[in-house]
């Protein structure tokens, strides 16, 4: 059996690509003679760098005389820097040619897209049939959302204003189109699970329905974060992480802005004025994540923190466990972030959370306490803006030591929702529905 993974750009070294190798892990384990096909874009990059990355960014292990790389081609036709306009669309046509150029080169006996490339559904039904290759997609986020359709004015609106609605409703349509072509859906989150119901048809996504719309929650290194930080006997540093490639969705330099706000209204004598540091975590993929990073450089300079903001791009996974565990707090600024693997992993390592009051990391993670029940359950703050973010800064690196301790012992409890083996069962389960779908002379594997 070969299981074919869509996923262009698996050398990120970003969440996504820790969904894509342990669901790769999951399925070895579990069918011992399946051959993973790895549909990839990094032509620069060997199979040994590739796996080799693997194992240091995610500590994952691998078969890798089961998995194989096929190099496609026109990938940059996915760039959204190729399109100026019409973004979204363009670059959805733009797969189809991906998709085409991946299959003529190897076709799986079961097709997953791990990446969110909707517009390959119908056309592989096209090219091979609806019962030949079963097509599973693993959805990080909906390409487009209902809060995205709802942000734009109905009223008193400009032409271009009316004409982007027009726009983004044909979108919408299309993109529902390509929802029934899809066999079966997993979604990373609540909030993505929820849109994907409102927007492909739900004989596709009901929950209920062999093969409907599951929320998987990505793997994150639970166990072993866990087991190699305990909580009462870790020192801590008032030190604000953040784990996030450096894109500009992450709204990194909120983060930075939010922290000059926070620093320069501490008192003098103040010992977190000496002491606190923002560490901003992430890998850097090609030249735009460098220029990025020179910019919020520039930024962090121009507020007066330069030297209280530090970077630290690519770190092997070792050294990601040693930020882990000698930080405070963990921070995320993204708005509607639609799960975050990152915050996961900050509260495994016992950090109190301060993130956006949005998505994944708001509905699914971290527990904010409005109410009696909550206050027993409350692993950090949710915050929208600089002021408030800094705020919650000045609150988390503040609790007294008793009440910090038992929210560190919260968070990592809480974390168990989101391991590795949670997610291989939640995995197995979707893959045994793509096998059931495959034609029965392929089913002996």
């Amino acid at each position: 059996m070969i299981v074919g993974f869509f996923h262009p750009f698996c050398h990120a070294g970003g969440g996504g690509e820790r969904v894509l190798w342990a669901a790769i892990r999951a399925t070895q384990n579990n069918y011992p003679n399946a051959v993973c096909a790895v549909y990839t874009g990094d032509h620069e990059v060997d199979r040994f760098a590739m796996l080799k990355r693997v194992q240091d960014r995610f500590s994952i292990p691998l078969d890798t005389t089961r998995i194989v790389f096929i190099y496609v081609s026109h990938r940059r036709l996915v760039s959204p820097q190729l399109y100026p306009h019409f973004t979204l669309l363009l670059q959805s046509f733009g797969s189809i040619p991906l998709a085409y150029s991946a299959l003529s080169l190897l076709v799986p006996d079961i097709f997953i897209d791990t990446m969110g490339y909707p517009f390959t559904y119908p056309f592989i039904k096209l090219l091979f049939g609806h019962k030949r290759v079963p097509v599973g997609a693993y959805v990080h986020y909906p390409t487009i959302s209902t809060d995205m359709l709802d942000s734009l004015p109905s009223e008193n609106a400009s032409i271009k204003m009316k004409v982007k609605k027009q726009y983004w409703k044909m979108f919408s349509l299309m993109y529902r189109t390509c929802g029934s072509s899809v066999d079966v859906v997993m979604t990373n989150s609540s909030w993505t699970a929820r849109h994907i119901r409102s927007l492909w048809p739900k004989e596709t996504t009901s929950e209920a329905a062999p093969g409907g719309a599951k929320v998987v929650f990505p793997p994150c290194s639970v166990s072993e974060i866990t087991s190699a930080i305990p909580i009462t006997n870790t020192p801590r540093q008032p030190y604000l992480l953040s784990i996030a490639q450096f894109r500009p969705e992450k709204r990194i330099d909120i983060l930075i802005r939010a922290f000059a706000y926070f620093y320069k209204s501490l008192p003098a004598s103040s010992p977190l004025k000496a002491k606190s540091r923002l560490v901003l975590l992430g890998s850097v993929r090609d030249d735009d994540d460098a220029k990025r990073v020179y910019e919020l450089r520039l930024l962090a300079h121009e507020l007066g923190v330069k030297e209280q903001v530090e970077f630290v791009l690519n770190a092997p996974w070792k050294a990601v466990l040693g930020w882990l565990g000698k930080s405070w707090v963990g921070v995320n600024a993204m708005w509607n972030e639609h799960f975050g693997i990152g915050v996961v992993e900050y509260l495994a390592a016992g950090l109190v959370g301060v993130v956006h009051d949005s998505g994944g990391p708001k509905e699914d993670i971290v527990v904010e306490g409005l109410g009696i029940k909550e206050l027993t359950l409350k692993t950090g703050y949710h915050a929208t803006d600089i002021p408030s973010f800094a705020s919650a800064f000045q609150k988390a690196l503040s609790l007294p030591s008793k009440d910090v301790l038992a929210l560190r012992k919260r968070a990592q409890a809480s974390s168990a929702r989101f391991s590795e083996e949670v997610f291989a069962k939640g995995w197995l389960e979707a893959m045994e529905d793509l096998v059931d779908l495959m034609p029965p002379r392929k089913k002996f594997f």
